[in-house]
């Protein structure tokens, strides 16, 4: 949805200013590393038959590959792809949307799916909690 409303944002009132090349590469990186986190999360998950659907229960705790960096990498490899995106594209909406998006995914994914897994695997994800953060280098 963040990503649909950036663009049509950026059409409805742009704000759209090329910028400089190293910026831009910038961005293409941002992007770059926010698809490398989704994929490599997905098939770390699809390796340990872990369910991925963020409705459906938790079958295991994943706590190897890009999980031992964040524990929420595809959130946070889509909130990279997006504002990522948007530098490269000169698009100031899709940052915009990308940090709004997380802030509500946080809110409204992170924090309940945190509670089903403490409930779910109790002392091992206690002890996963305390070592990995939630997002990158911010552990409690």
């Amino acid at each position: 949805m963040a990503a649909v409303a950036a663009v049509g944002l950026g059409r409805a009132l742009p704000l759209r200013r090329r910028l400089p090349t190293g910026v831009r590469a910038f961005g293409a990186a941002a992007l770059a590393a926010g698809l490398a986190f989704d994929v490599a999360a997905m098939a770390t998950m699809r390796r340990h038959r872990a369910n991925i659907l963020p409705h459906r229960p938790a079958t295991a705790l994943v706590t190897s590959g890009p999980f031992a960096l964040t524990r929420n990498p595809i959130y946070l490899g889509n909130t990279l792809a997006l504002a990522g995106a948007g530098i490269l594209s000169s698009n100031p909406w899709l940052p915009v949307g990308a940090a709004l998006a997380a802030r509500a995914v946080a809110d409204l994914a992170i924090v309940p799916e945190e509670r089903h897994m403490a409930a779910r695997f109790g002392e091992d994800w206690v002890a996963y909690e305390r070592r990995v953060p939630r997002w990158l280098g911010v552990s409690r």
